[in-house]
């Protein structure tokens, strides 16, 4: 039985972590009909991003997960407004394959840093060991990525169904065109859907961090694997 509890609490935590990196494919698909396939890609430069600011700045966890959520942020709206906007009007094929281009973009830009090969572990900032509740052990790093993920979730739930940009982006998703004719800035929705997805790809990177330790390949490939998730939702 505690083997089985086991199982489902490492399948609970996992699932948090999938939902949290699908939220950004979900974030751009929903305002601009957009898949960005350089999602896999943000969570990895968030995740590195927090690392490096503990391994070379000496920063604190908590200031080093604000850094990386805040510069992967600005990436995601860079971007946007960068290439993607320039796009605007194309058809939605030609985004797509822009993202795509940005993918390998940013792949071969991650491997000229030293981060490109090999495995990291974000230096030892929780107690050792973990409680046992029911038979089932669970870690310190366990207990926070489920408590940031909660937390993000939540974060993001209070901003869609309270706040007036949340209430925009909602709108834009629903109808561009209505939007529009009340005076919703779609561009402006655009980039901070874009913006949002950078920051939850650097939240879904720094949990999966915590628990399981950061390699390229691995990040870059739950961008691919919550893919079918975004699809079968």
């Amino acid at each position: 039985m505690s083997f089985f509890l086991q199982l489902l609490f490492s399948g609970i935590v996992l699932g948090l972590v999938y939902a949290l990196a699908a939220l950004g494919f979900v974030l751009i698909y929903k305002a601009s009909r957009v898949v960005n396939f350089a999602q896999g890609q943000f969570i990895a430069i968030g995740a590195f991003l927090a690392y490096w600011a503990m391994v070379s700045l000496g920063a604190p966890f908590l200031l080093a997960a604000a850094l990386a959520l805040a510069l992967t942020a600005l990436l995601g709206f860079g971007v946007e407004r960068v290439f993607l906007k320039r796009l605007v009007g194309q058809p939605i094929i030609s985004v797509i394959m822009a993202t795509i281009g940005l993918a390998s973009l940013l792949d071969g830009l991650i491997h000229l840093t030293p981060y490109g090969a090999g495995n990291f572990s974000y230096p030892s900032f929780l107690p050792a060991g973990g409680l046992t509740l029911l038979g089932v052990q669970i870690s310190y790093a366990q207990l926070l990525a489920v408590a940031f993920t909660l937390l993000f979730l939540l974060a993001f739930t209070w901003f869609f169904q309270r706040s007036t940009l949340g209430v925009a982006m909602r709108s834009v998703a629903d109808d561009q065109m209505a939007a529009m004719s009340l005076g919703v800035s779609v561009e402006r929705v655009f980039a901070l859907a874009w913006a949002a997805a950078g920051l939850t790809a650097a939240a879904a990177g720094m949990v999966v961090g915590t628990i399981s330790g950061l390699n390229l390949d691995g990040l870059v490939h739950i961008g691919l694997r919550v893919f079918p998730v975004v699809i079968l939702g």
